[in-house]
């Protein structure tokens, strides 16, 4: 395991024609995270980063949106042989004894088909390592995949890989687009916003204090999406009674409201049509159109996912506040409190931090 591995980094179906965007944001995380490279490059229709320590590299990497998949690989010519030669090696050291393998070989081939490499491979492992015991799975049942990706020059035989986010790459939809979080729902769709390529401005609403602690963990989650080194932060304290529904709707709507004081043009809803009815969604889809701005619905497709998505940021002690609010069932449309939204815009604070793994203590120490 002495040779060079590198991170390969494999986009989504839709990030295929973002490349360029994506290799960008490689860049700026790796150098966030202050990891050292050598290079972040295009092979075909996959991303090559060789990095000083592929390990942490690659999990800083699976940080972003618009990745199917990245994988620590070693890199070998596209020649019969040479892939044939690495995979048994590479297997033989993944393998434990008695477990069941798959070679899955995809890419291009050059005089040969991908079959035939899965089929010699499959047997040279058996061959070479029989005292393993190991024998092959088929695609319903394995315990080990051995993955090899081939590009026009190279072979990429996986050592690991791990499933990456989807989504399409940050800022690839260059518009910029305000989004607020003040609960679980809102933090999953500003999530979401990021995830749908859009360059996000977050603000951040609160009731009473109690709740920061909970949000600043959440943020601490989503800012390291934004692919940013220093992050701009905007707080409001709108002061409305947090419990029952009817409340509840109040606050969202007078979130809405706060949102469209702000210059930008594009307004992100928290604003699931399987959670709220139709018509508290087209109130604020008007109240938007009114401001001459632009309203976009992130959870408008996001079903039982949306828990999955909670999970991603860091909600899974939160989840049943999240299924309680999913549970909503009002037809009520209160409209936004003026005096309330007049107040929390006098308490507005912008903070400043550096994308790190210290922002909770950095965001609650800029608020005291």
């Amino acid at each position: 395991m002495n040779e060079t591995s590198y991170v390969v980094v494999f986009p989504t179906i839709f990030s295929k024609n973002k490349i360029p965007q994506l290799i960008s944001n490689i860049k700026k995380i790796l150098k966030i995270k202050n990891q050292e490279f050598k290079s972040v490059k295009r092979d075909g229709e996959i991303i090559l980063v060789d990095a000083n320590d592929p390990v942490f590299a690659s999990s800083a990497i699976n940080m972003l949106f618009g990745i199917q998949e990245v994988a620590i690989a070693r890199q070998k010519k596209n020649d019969y042989q040479e892939i044939v030669s690495e995979i048994t090696s590479v297997g033989g050291n993944l393998l434990l004894k008695g477990e069941k393998f798959l070679v899955k070989v995809e890419g291009i081939s050059k005089g040969f088909l991908v079959k035939d490499v899965e089929i010699a491979a499959t047997s040279s492992i058996i061959e070479k390592k029989s005292k393993l015991g190991a024998h092959p799975g088929t695609e319903q049942d394995y315990d080990k995949l051995l993955y090899t990706y081939l590009t026009k020059n190279n072979a990429y035989i996986c050592i690991f890989s791990d499933k990456g986010k989807g989504g399409i790459p940050y800022q690839s939809q260059s518009e910029k687009t305000i989004c607020a979080v003040y609960d679980e729902l809102s933090a999953v769709s500003c999530y979401e916003t990021i995830k749908q390529g859009y360059d996000t401005k977050v603000i951040v609403c609160y009731r009473q204090k109690s709740e920061l602690m909970n949000l600043a963990k959440t943020l601490n989650q989503i800012i390291p999406r934004l692919v940013q080194e220093k992050i701009e932060l905007e707080f409001f304290h709108l002061k409305i009674n947090p419990k029952g529904v009817k409340n509840y709707l109040t606050y969202v709507n007078s979130v809405v409201e706060i949102m469209l004081q702000s210059s930008i043009k594009r307004v992100s809803l928290a604003i699931s049509p399987q959670i709220f009815s139709s018509d508290f969604l087209d109130n604020a889809l008007k109240l938007v159109f009114s401001k001459k701005k632009i309203p976009l619905v992130p959870l408008a497709g996001v079903d039982t996912n949306l828990f999955d998505e909670a999970k991603e940021i860091g909600l899974e002690r939160n989840i049943k506040k999240l299924e309680n609010i999913a549970a909503i069932s009002s037809d009520e449309i209160p409209v936004f409190v003026k005096k309330e939204v007049e107040k929390a815009l006098k308490t507005k604070k912008v903070i400043s931090i550096q994308a790190g793994p210290n922002n909770v203590h950095d965001i609650l120490d800029s608020l005291e």
